[in-house]
């Protein structure tokens, strides 16, 4: 759990999401960049949550879309996990 939790892109997601919050605590109104900002953060988000749920089904041997980024390396991340 601990390396999915202190991930790199999870928590690049998760002080992004941060700093949009600190931002909305301003006086300046909700314009459609800010929109656009919230937007890009739910997308980043979703990626990282998708790649975590990857990781864990191919640690598990389980198959996994052929789409995903981990992919090519599925086999090798099931390997590394039967060893540990």
């Amino acid at each position: 759990m601990r390396k999915y939790l202190f991930g790199t892109g999870l928590i690049t997601a998760v002080m992004g999401g941060i700093t949009l919050l600190r931002g909305l605590r301003s006086e300046d109104r909700f314009t459609w960049r800010v929109g656009l900002a919230w937007l890009s953060w739910a997308i980043s988000l979703a990626l990282v949550i998708g790649t975590i749920v990857d990781v864990r089904r191919a640690s598990m041997g389980k198959l996994i879309d052929t789409d995903s980024p981990i992919a090519p390396k599925a086999e090798k991340i099931f390997r590394r996990s039967l060893r540990q």
